[in-house]
């Protein structure tokens, strides 16, 4: 009971009480947002308004941060109480006396004894102080760094216990055997990554008050030589984990596998917190021909505002689509990224239709180079065809005072008709997952290797690495869209950060400057390989139209007009 009394002494009165330490604790928060500017630019009505929203900003971070210490000075009382109590001293003492009396059965009993802790009581303030901040937890503030939805440390436990579990199963099981035959491709990029930890969000946001930030362009430096057309393609790195699929009979397997799949996609942004990948431009496209991996896929740009990214892909086991929103929220020292479209794979072998949402992705310490990114939210996989089961996935929201081996816990179940647990897996979204309930429990999965030096290089895998590859034989068939002819991307995989700023600034203004025509012509973009639809819950989707590998094929994309885009 020693720590109690130690971490009661050492929240002193004064450091409860005073709470003019309030604004002392917020450091980050500039000198101009409690004193006007005297620049003379921020006379300007733009100037005006930006000011007047941090400060508005900065009165709801203090009056949390107000909620915060008085909710803290309840709870020291409640352990001042709790530990002065003759109940606690008494229970206490005849604890200690039965274990003393029945040491033979000292293990039994210690496993079954939880003595109150003091993170259990920090676990209780900081979800109390959440319902009271917001009704919905999916609007849970992360500032607090414990946002974890429940009162109850009990299911978190679980959750780690059953992680040690399969983190032990997959340190066993042998690597699964690499299917995918060596394609030659590049293993390298032509430089090494910039060092952009002279970039901060919060200089970029001081130098430019007043403007419109929706208009200023980023430093290249925060960027990685891919765009977000590519990075969805990443997500069929495990394209087998769906030939496998296809070739599995029992239906419940069949979901493990999907499952799985729908969790290798992650896998790729272990490395990939320091830089953010290109935002495409309206009517930018992408294709990709893997002959080892047995799939082709299309990717377009379809709107800017809000900006939407749609892909297809098809092999001969498989077909795989999406279009991707993405909603930010900034919690002041993390980022939030929502994605709000759904996945859809089809087998062709039964004619399975798998639906799925994706999680909630957040980069921590975003303001500085201690960056670190964590997935957390729940995965429900139907499929859309047969109602024999349905998947749920568990991402895991790490807690504030756990250790990093803890993070990025997955665990998942397969449920039949009537909600009896046919399948169990689970493991960690970097390292692998175990599926404990298959007639051989075995690993069904495990990330592929890093490249050498592939921090050096994005954090790329080569997976990715090979993605902007330009070889001279493809360059004439893709069309003048296409990611891999963008010039300040490939400006910026060669290392020559300056040019790729101005080349960047360029290809950003001339998509306004066509935004700009169309609006006073009354037109509007029509993207050219999708189409908007709707599906079979009445949300808005976009589809392939199948034109692109006809125009590819025959006449060529040298032979039609294209949009002209940089």
């Amino acid at each position: 009971m020693k720590p109690f009394r130690g971490i009661t002494k050492s929240l002193s009165s004064s450091q409860l009480n005073s709470s003019s330490l309030l604004g002392t604790s917020v450091p980050s928060i500039p000198d101009y947002v409690s004193t006007p500017a005297n620049s003379p630019a921020s006379t300007s009505p733009e100037s005006k308004k930006l000011h007047q929203d941090i400060c508005s900003m900065s009165l709801k971070v203090h009056a949390s941060l107000r909620t915060a210490h008085e909710a803290l000075a309840q709870e020291r009382q409640r352990l001042r109480d709790t530990w002065s109590g003759r109940d606690l001293h008494q229970n206490t003492s005849a604890q200690l006396n039965n274990l003393c009396s029945l040491a033979e059965s000292v293990s039994s009993r210690c496993s079954s004894f939880r003595a109150p802790s003091i993170a259990d009581s920090v676990a209780e303030y900081f979800d109390a102080c959440d319902e009271l901040k917001c009704a919905s937890s999916s609007e849970m503030s992360d500032e607090s760094g414990l946002s974890d939805g429940s009162s109850n440390s009990e299911p978190y436990e679980a959750h780690a216990m059953a992680s040690r579990k399969y983190r032990a199963s997959l340190s066993k099981a042998a690597a699964k055997p690499n299917t995918i035959k060596s394609t030659g491709r590049r293993t390298t990029l032509p430089a090494v990554c910039p060092d952009n930890s002279h970039v901060g969000l919060m200089t970029i946001l001081y130098n430019n008050i007043g403007k419109d930030l929706s208009r200023v362009s980023m430093p290249a430096a925060l960027n990685e030589p891919v765009c977000l057309l590519q990075r969805l393609c990443e997500e069929l790195e495990y394209s087998d984990l769906l030939d496998t699929a296809n070739h599995t009979d029992d239906p419940f397997q069949r979901m493990v596998y999907i499952a799985a799949f729908a969790i290798s996609g992650y896998a790729t942004a272990q490395f990939r917190n320091r830089y953010k990948p290109f935002n495409p431009v309206l009517g930018e496209t992408f294709e990709c021909i893997r002959e080892d991996r047995g799939f082709r896929y299309i990717s377009e740009q379809v709107s800017h505002h809000p900006p939407i990214s749609a892909c297809h892909a098809d092999s001969d086991n498989f077909s795989f689509w999406q279009d991707q929103r993405w909603k930010n929220k900034f919690w002041g020292k993390s980022l939030e990224i929502m994605p709000t479209g759904m996945v859809n794979v089809t087998l062709k072998k039964y004619g399975d239709h798998y639906e799925w949402n994706k999680v909630v992705t957040c980069i921590h310490n975003v303001l500085s180079q201690q960056r670190y990114l964590e997935h957390y939210g729940e995965v429900i996989i139907q499929n859309l065809n047969s109602s024999v089961c349905t998947c749920k996935i568990t991402f895991v929201k790490s807690r504030y005072w756990g250790a990093d081996a803890a993070r990025n816990q997955v665990q998942g179940q397969v449920l039949d008709q009537t909600g009896n647990v046919i399948h169990r897996f689970g493991g960690f979204w970097h390292e692998g997952i175990f599926c404990e309930t298959l007639p051989v429990p075995q690993c069904i999965w495990k990330p592929n290797p890093q490249p050498k030096n592939y921090l050096l290089y994005y954090g790329f895998s080569s997976f990715a690495m090979e993605m902007n590859e330009l070889v001279p034989e493809l360059k004439p068939l893709l069309p003048p869209t296409d990611t891999r002819l963008r010039p300040d991307q490939r400006l910026l995989e060669e290392g020559k950060v300056e040019e790729t700023d101005k080349k960047k600034d360029e290809v950003e203004e001339k998509q306004r400057e066509r935004r700009k025509i169309m609006a006073k012509r009354g037109e509007e973009h029509i993207p050219r390989f999708f189409r908007k639809s709707l599906d079979a819950a009445g949300r808005e989707v976009w589809l392939t139209n199948g034109t692109y590998w006809k125009i590819r094929e025959n006449p060529g994309f040298a032979n039609v007009n294209n949009l002209e885009l940089w």
